[in-house]
């Protein structure tokens, strides 16, 4: 299932659903995407 995921190095946002690396720069530490919830 395709997510939005974060580079951790070049903080592009990238949409995956097999690769686990940044396609810009080649990172392996992704970070999930959150939605902009506001916390009551």
């Amino acid at each position: 299932m395709p997510g939005t995921y974060k580079c951790a190095r070049c903080k592009q946002k990238v949409e995956i659903d097999v690769n686990v690396r940044c396609p810009f720069c080649g990172h392996r530490i992704l970070f999930k995407e959150r939605g902009a919830a506001i916390k009551q």
